[in-house]
């Protein structure tokens, strides 16, 4: 199974629009919950999450519960890792590289990023960094 760690905004992004939104991060969501992708996350990921959805602009599309529900189905059905390898100057963001460091840590096959910058970097230590739709084509080509 390809196992994937998706970055803060196409989480944060992909919850707030995860019930009805076609938009790629929503999409996204959805094929982890249907068994397509392994989901991993890290302390790191999920306090940089939570912190993201509780800025005015996410709280303005999101509720309280719905933070927790994204907060317990992330702490309960996806793959937890911690990081033990430690990653500096890769991305242009030390927070970048936090998240770098849970994917090659875990041995994900992806790192998930809006992040135009990030995105050059292309691959790093056998994790391959793409983007949300990039993903999605992967996991539509993999289709049963």
């Amino acid at each position: 199974m390809i196992r994937a760690v998706l970055d803060t905004n196409v989480l944060a992004s992909g919850f707030v629009e995860f019930a009805f939104s076609a938009r790629t991060p929503a999409r996204l969501l959805r094929l982890w919950r249907e068994q397509r992708f392994e989901l991993i996350v890290s302390d790191e990921i999920m306090t940089e999450l939570l912190r993201t959805l509780r800025k005015p602009y996410f709280r303005r599309q999101i509720t309280a519960d719905q933070i927790q529900a994204a907060e317990w189905l992330l702490l309960n059905e996806a793959t937890s890792t911690t990081r033990t390898i430690a990653v500096a100057g890769v991305a242009l963001h030390a927070e970048d590289d936090l998240v770098l460091a849970a994917a090659v840590s875990a041995g994900a096959d992806y790192l998930v990023t809006g992040d135009k910058r990030f995105l050059a970097v292309g691959s790093y230590a056998g994790v391959s960094i793409v983007s949300p739709r990039a993903f999605l084509d992967v996991l539509e080509a993999e289709s049963p």
